[in-house]
Order: C-alpha cells, then sequence, then structure tokens
C-alpha cells in the first residue's frame, strides 16, 4: 500500500511528503496497513487509499466515480467527511453516486437519468419546491395495492414508491382534502395520509414520474 502512494507521487512528478497535509486525514486512517498489498485490504481501506493516490499532486479537480459503492455505512459517512474537509482547502470535488443522501450533501447537484441531465438544483431549497403538495400514504399493512387507485384520482399529479410508503404530488393545494375524503371512503382504517417534506430523492422520482407520463402521452417508449 505505501509502494502505491509513492509511485502515484512520482508519476506526478510530486513526493509524499510535500502534500502529505492534504491527505493525513485519510492517510492516517489506513498506516496500520501501509505494509498490506492494496488487493488485501478492505473495500473501505481501499477507497482511502485510492483518494488519497487522487489528491497526492493537489489536484484543481477531483473526479470519484460512486466512491463509496460497496462501502459500509461507517466508513461511508467518514469518507464524506474527508471529502468535506478537502472542499475546504479549495479543491472542486466532482461525484457520482446513486445513494440520494450523499446528494444532500452536495453543493449542487445534477440529477440523472437513463443518461439523461433532468435538472441540476440545490439540495439545500428542495425542502422549500412543491413542501405543500407532497404527500405521503402509509400502512402497517403495506400500500402498494393503491397506488394505481391514487395515480388514477384526478387530483393526483404523480405518486410512486418510496420504501413502505407511497408519495404523492397533488395538482394544488385544494386537492388535499378531497384526496383524504376518498381514501377515508375506502374503509381502510390502517391507511395514514399526511403532507410531508419533500427530499432531494422525491425530487428525482417526481421528475422521473413526470418523464415517464409524457413519454407515455407523446406515445414514446421509456
Amino acid at each position: 500500500m505505501e509502494e502505491n502512494l509513492a509511485f502515484y507521487a512520482r508519476v506526478f512528478g510530486t513526493s509524499v511528503d510535500k502534500n502529505y497535509d492534504l491527505i493525513r486525514d485519510v492517510y492516517e486512517q489506513i498506516t496500520p496497513f501501509k505494509k498490506r498489498l492494496a488487493g488485501k485490504l478492505s473495500g473501505g481501506m481501499k477507497q482511502k487509499l485510492a483518494l488519497s493516490c487522487a489528491l497526492i499532486h493537489r489536484p484543481e479537480v477531483l473526479i470519484l466515480d460512486e466512491p463509496t459503492t460497496g462501502v459500509d455505512a461507517v466508513s461511508r459517512r467518514e469518507f464524506w467527511d474527508m471529502l468535506k474537509k478537502i472542499q475546504s482547502q479549495g479543491i472542486t470535488i466532482v461525484v457520482s453516486t446513486p445513494y440520494m443522501d450523499e446528494a444532500e450533501m452536495c453543493d449542487r447537484v445534477g440529477l440523472i437519468q437513463k443518461g439523461s441531465l433532468l435538472e441540476i438544483t440545490d439540495p439545500s431549497l428542495t425542502p422549500s419546491v412543491g413542501a405543500k403538495l407532497l404527500y405521503s400514504l402509509q400502512s402497517s399493512r403495506g400500500v402498494y395495492a393503491y397506488l394505481d387507485r391514487i395515480r388514477n384520482l384526478e387530483a393526483c399529479k404523480h405518486a410512486w414508491l418510496f420504501g413502505d410508503q407511497l408519495h404523492v404530488t397533488l395538482r394544488s393545494e385544494e386537492d388535499a382534502s378531497n384526496i383524504k375524503s376518498i381514501i377515508d371512503s375506502w374503509g381502510d382504517p390502517w391507511l395514514h395520509w399526511q403532507a410531508i417534506v419533500p427530499s432531494i430523492e422525491d425530487r428525482f422520482m417526481g421528475l422521473i414520474e413526470q418523464e415517464s407520463q409524457e413519454q407515455e402521452e407523446t406515445g414514446g417508449s421509456i
């Protein structure tokens, strides 16, 4: 592992000592394994080694492709803490990730589906976008059977499965009480309908639903 880092430093015409202050927080976590072959490291340690190698020449832009895929939750959190420290030193970081909780930690997010850029947004602004129009339908007995029912309601703009819930966007605020009355008329005492604050994942799913609906209306494939 130690040889890997030294090799990358030589490739970029620098040394480990010269930029050690930049990789210190990352490298100190893997120092106990510095004599171990890189291929024998755990997934999280491999990613930290790769990050150290990428930083050793102090780049202006750091591009990471799904750096925490296959890494345990604790290592994921540590990895993002390290990225924030790196960013504070003036390095721009571009990250691709399938995890929406990671996307919410970024300054700007590009939402991509099937190779198409759906939107570029600021995650910190997401809760204020359509916050009064997003609702959740929950039941201890499951809600999948209600998905088509909800989608067929005139007041429903989009609806999608979200874990063990249905998340529903409405066409207007006035529709909320109407849908509540309809749900009550279904006679299922286990159903719970409430307004919720949208997350970046809700924004993403809403855009996918919108794109799918538009393609269906124009006769396109999805």
